[in-house]
């Protein structure tokens, strides 16, 4: 009965989360159009959900010392990396589309492990990449000759890429008895984000004065503050928290599935707020894609010997935008997964 009821908390604690994620770009790309450079939003994000994740960060202060690299990692990559990306994309392409474009990330994790070092995968894993990547073709239309702009296509890869490299970080050295918080690992993240972000985005050259005015969502004048509200609190903490909490009560499988849903959000939520629309065959392109990222998502390694085992790894409920997740494994430990770091 207990468990039940927890794994009902947990799928609705998950549905929170994806729903949570796949809002921040429709709150963003408004803020952005409105006048503030995409950089200054990603600030204004990071900077606002590390104030509120204080208390946390003084919490878990021991992982400094303890895991200094995956706190750096994470930082610089999975916050500041694939946030910059993913935001300075949404400047340039519909946000649905720059989120799928970052769900090729577990087909990359996959590239790296085949190729790079040299490990084998599964053979659903390679199915995975191929559905991946040929679904991808559909959502980008390379028969029209790419009608997107290049460069916002660029910069969504280039938070996928920010994602693998954080992925490929966290893979070593994150289990076990000394594994890493992900609460915590989230809290310095967003701090050491926000140091970065300070120096590369020149907060003190924004106009501030945008942020007291209104920004266009749809046709109707929203408060640009509400919108930034939104992306701090709701988009960054609470899909953070959540996502967190609701693996730890999910397994891996159902919570990988929920994440998935993020794009599905975020697409719905820019078709009817902004007005973002998507033809039928991208449409059946990011449903293949998102049926590639899970699959290749299922069939990440857990140990650096032997095959590629499915169903070993999950998404902590993207970007996207952007966070760290966690997967329970039998014996019911967590660890960081490759997770939710976007969007």
């Amino acid at each position: 009965m207990h468990a039940s009821q927890g794994k009902s908390a947990g799928l609705g604690l998950a549905l929170v989360s994806a729903f949570a994620f796949g809002g921040s770009g429709v709150a963003a790309k408004p803020l952005i159009e409105a006048g503030l450079d995409p950089l200054h939003v990603v600030w204004l994000r990071v900077a606002g959900a590390a104030l509120v994740m204080l208390p946390v960060a003084w919490r878990h202060r021991d992982l400094l010392l303890r895991k200094p690299a995956l706190l750096a990692g994470f930082g610089l990559l999975a916050v500041a990396g694939v946030q910059a990306f993913y935001f300075a994309s949404l400047s340039r392409i519909p946000v649905g589309v720059a989120l799928l474009i970052e769900y090729l990330a577990p087909a990359l994790v996959l590239g790296w492990v085949r190729f790079v070092q040299r490990r084998p995968v599964t053979r659903a894993a390679a199915v995975g990449v191929v559905l991946a990547v040929g679904g991808l073709a559909c959502v980008v239309e390379v028969w029209a000759g790419l009608s997107f702009d290049a460069l916002g296509l660029l910069f969504a890869l280039g938070a996928a890429c920010c994602q693998v490299g954080y992925f490929v970080l966290s893979d070593q050295g994150s289990t076990g008895e000394d594994a890493a918080d992900p609460l915590g690992v989230i809290a310095y993240g967003l701090l050491i984000g926000a140091a970065v972000l300070t120096v590369v985005a020149r907060p003190w050259g924004m106009d501030w004065s945008l942020l007291a005015g209104r920004a266009e969502l749809g046709g109707t004048d929203v408060p640009a503050a509400l919108l930034l509200g939104w992306i701090v609190l709701i988009a960054t903490v609470v899909a953070y928290v959540t996502g967190v909490v609701s693996v730890r009560r999910l397994s891996p499988q159902v919570a990988g599935v929920v994440a998935c849903l993020e794009a599905v959000i975020a697409t719905v939520l820019a078709w009817v707020l902004l007005r973002e629309h998507l033809s039928a065959p991208q449409i059946i392109g990011g449903a293949v894609v998102l049926v590639g990222a899970f699959i290749a998502q299922s069939s990440a390694p857990k140990a650096p010997g032997g095959p590629v085992a499915g169903g070993s790894a999950s998404v902590a409920g993207a970007g996207a935008g952007a966070g760290a997740g966690v997967s329970a494994d039998a014996a019911g430990e967590t660890e960081l997964s490759a997770g939710r770091t976007a969007p």
